[in-house]
């Protein structure tokens, strides 16, 4: 039954709800799309085939008995390998980490799955850290496009991107330091949601700080906000985490009539390639059909790369501090990234900080007049994949070409990413959606009414 592998987590949930397939065929099927496809993209670095079959087969006698526990029963998902999860190693593309040391507890999102009991298949790659916005490691080698394998699928959070794309499970938990969620997701053709910063716990505490999320990846803006109403709420390992929020599921129905809706093609700065202004373009048409109200505005803010750099490089080096004798077993753009990191002053950290709060309370007015912001996602398509930037980038840090995505980690507004066309090549094309601070429902709302006059969610890559 591998179509099973093709549908989403919600119809997964209606088919066991009306008897018409199981969780172990489900997960199975998902499985049987590792097998088949994971040697070609290298989206997972672990699969615990034997725990997620015992984990299904226990859902699948629940819903027998009509006695389904949590909200994700028996639904295959998939973990960022950024996450502790009990009895897994978390490994974070290092030949620097332990093989042998499995996590005695879970990251609070990792929890909550197992608390909805979801089926987990296992960990996905990731760059060494989560550093850079591909998905290459010398722990695990170069992570690949579903969509075309001479392309990167982005990153950090690209193992899940591919997954996610490739039925290879419907859900995974990613991580968006950047735009580590938001890159991949428009890169490989799936949804994305970095949320409000806080809305999802973290523990342990990410060594980038407060620009680091845990969000959703799936098919559907529906999958991703069942998966954040599930992961989302406080927890006391967290000093930052948000208390509940009104869950944003039920919240989708209220689509983007009577919003006021923001365009901004290139935020004022950024050169988009043109096969990705057009779509993007045509995509913020449907949302006037809609009923929104969609006015072209730049938010009116210069391109914050410097302070960003900052404060993630500065991160770049708490990692490596520990490690000084071993760096060359490290990618080499991770060792430079911290060596700079370390040169910055206390004085230069704070001062990035300040243009941090500047840009915050800029944005915080720009949505007094406008609910939402649409911006392309990436201003190009995927690239060749084991390179950190494309060759013609002035730069080859990574973020010399992700200038739509990291502005609002340093705001922590939530972002979401939606597929919205393909390139003459084939390759897809991402929508960006930005609301102010806490209004993840109102993003994942707009994203749901878009997927629902539109049907770029529902064509996946050929397999």
């Amino acid at each position: 039954m591998s179509e099973l592998a093709d549908l989403t987590a919600v119809e997964l949930l209606t088919g066991y709800r009306e008897g018409a397939f199981s969780p172990v065929e489900a997960t199975s099927a998902a499985l049987d799309r590792i097998r088949a496809l994971d040697g070609r993209v290298n989206a997972f670095c672990l699969v615990d085939e034997e725990g997620a079959l015992a984990a299904a087969a226990e859902s699948q006698e629940r819903w027998r008995r009509g006695e389904p526990r949590g909200a994700l029963d028996g639904v295959p998902a998939s973990v960022k390998d950024l996450l502790v999860t009990r009895g897994w190693p978390t490994r974070r593309g290092s030949r620097t980490t332990d093989p042998d040391a499995p996590a005695d507890a879970d990251a609070p999102s990792v929890a909550r799955l197992r608390e909805a009991d979801a089926v987990l298949l296992g960990k996905t790659t990731t760059p060494e850290y989560g550093w850079k916005g591909v998905t290459d490691s010398p722990l695990t080698g170069i992570t690949r496009n579903p969509w075309d394998h001479s392309r990167t699928p982005g990153g950090s959070s690209g193992g899940s991107a591919a997954a996610v794309a490739l039925g290879m499970g419907p859900l995974s938990l990613g991580t968006d330091g950047g735009g580590s969620v938001r890159i991949p997701a428009a890169f490989s053709g799936i949804t994305g949601l970095k949320p409000t910063y806080g809305r999802v716990p973290l523990y342990p505490a990410s060594p980038f700080g407060t620009l680091s999320h845990v969000g959703p990846m799936t098919r559907s803006a529906a999958d991703a906000a069942l998966l954040l109403d599930v992961v989302s709420g406080a927890d006391p390992r967290d000093a930052w985490a948000l208390p509940p929020a009104r869950p944003a599921g039920p919240q989708l129905v209220e689509g983007v009539t009577g919003a006021r809706i923001a365009f901004s093609p290139t935020l004022g700065h950024v050169d988009v390639h043109p096969e990705v202004a057009a779509a993007v373009a045509a995509a913020v048409r449907v949302f006037g059909g809609l009923g929104a109200t969609v006015e072209q505005v730049d938010p009116g803010f210069d391109d914050p790369i410097a302070a960003f750099q900052v404060l993630w490089f500065c991160g770049a080096a708490a990692v490596l501090e520990p490690l000084r004798d071993r760096h060359d077993e490290m990618d080499p753009g991770l060792v430079a990234a911290a060596e700079v990191g370390a040169g910055v002053s206390a004085v230069e950290y704070l001062e990035a900080s300040a243009v941090r709060n500047d840009l915050g309370a800029l944005m915080g007015a720009f949505h007094e007049r406008h609910d939402l912001l649409l911006t392309p996602t990436m201003p190009i398509a995927a690239f060749e994949a084991g390179r950190d930037a494309p060759p013609d980038r002035p730069s080859q840090r990574w973020t010399s070409w992700t200038p739509f995505t990291y502005p609002f980690n340093l705001t922590q507004q939530p972002a979401a990413t939606v597929p919205c066309g393909r390139t003459s090549e084939g390759l897809p094309i991402g929508l960006q959606i930005v609301g102010p601070r806490h209004a993840d429902a109102a993003v994942l709302a707009a994203a749901h009414a878009f997927q629902q006059a539109t049907g770029f969610h529902r064509v996946g890559p050929p397999v």
